[in-house]
């Protein structure tokens, strides 16, 4: 009997599957509208129709970080029509907030990454900060000269800015700001004297000539600034924080759905224009499947969590 409802199971999902999707496919994202995240959502469900034969409904519910959107994905049911479009912050908030309203690796099931983007360190460019060794130096114990922006607290770019503290045994001071925008303003205009931003919202004004850029976070140069060194190459090895985005789903998701889903978003990733656009933006395209995403979302809960500890930050 256990045998035959085994199979009588694996037959309903079977038929589930191949006829996914039968509506339209929700994607939550825990953002507001116009930032980086939204716009990768939208832009990806406009070619769904295509690939996956249904359109995707994006709707915004942003709020605690992030949390109040992967919540509602969370108590979903685990049937693929639900997709929750995060970025590294859903990696950083099981170690700053002392409770969350779901487990993020119980409750959630990598698909696809879908594209990366750095983050970069600038100063205006009337900056004495020539190169990244002038902060560290600046930075060092008995001098704390050194404050930088980002954009807001337990951010990728404020643990950006953490992490060299740790690796450089200095001490800049972050300023919070809400968001990168609000950063930007005042780096440009020198209320601050050194940001950390995501690369696809300060290279605008790198090129410009409004802002110098002194090292990306990434593991990698920049394709789009092939100039700017890494963070790592200026005697920090090992140092990376490249700010991944992705789809996940609830938890309990039958594994051929989850396929079925990442191989139509992986099929939009590969067309020209959307590589291009993205490009053109600051980001570089990926597809990384369920079981890498997975490795890579659980990977950086546990080494955000532990940062976090070090630091002692908390933002609840």
């Amino acid at each position: 009997m256990a045998a035959c409802s085994i199979s009588a199971s694996s037959a309903t999902w079977a038929e589930d599957a191949s006829a996914f999707p039968s509506k339209p496919i929700n994607v939550i994202v825990t953002f507001p509208p116009g930032g980086g995240t939204d716009l990768l959502a939208r832009l990806i469900g406009n070619y769904m129709t295509e690939t996956l034969g249904k359109t995707a409904v994006v709707e915004n519910r942003p709020g605690a970080s992030g949390n109040v959107g992967a919540r509602i994905v969370a108590e979903r049911a685990p049937d693929g029509y639900s997709l929750l479009m995060v970025n590294s912050s859903f990696a950083i908030n099981p170690g700053v907030f002392k409770t969350l309203p779901f487990d993020p690796k119980k409750d959630f099931e990598a698909i696809i990454n879908i594209a990366y983007v750095p983050s970069v360190f600038v100063v205006p460019p009337d900056s004495p900060y020539q190169k990244l060794s002038d902060v560290v130096s600046a930075a060092k114990p008995g001098k704390n000269l050194v404050s930088f922006g980002s954009c807001g607290n337990g951010t990728p770019q404020h643990l950006a800015g953490e992490m060299l503290n740790l690796q450089a045994d200095i001490h800049m001071t972050h300023v919070p700001y809400k968001g990168c925008g609000p950063a930007l303003n005042d780096v440009t205009g020198g209320q601050v004297g050194l940001a950390i931003i995501t690369a696809s919202s300060a290279m605008p004004f790198i090129k410009a000539g409004k802002l110098r850029a002194l090292g990306v976070t990434a593991k990698e140069r920049s394709a789009l600034m092939p100039d700017i060194p890494t963070v790592a190459e200026q005697g920090y090895p090992g140092y990376e924080l490249n700010q991944w985005h992705g789809f996940l789903t609830s938890a309990g998701t039958p594994i051929a759905i989850k396929n079925k889903i990442y191989e139509g978003v992986a099929q939009i990733m590969k067309r020209d224009d959307i590589q291009k656009k993205l490009a053109d933006l600051g980001y570089s395209t990926a597809s990384d499947g369920p079981a890498a995403f997975q490795t890579m979302v659980n990977d950086d809960i546990d080494r955000f969590s532990a940062l976090a500890h070090k630091i002692g930050l908390s933002v609840d």
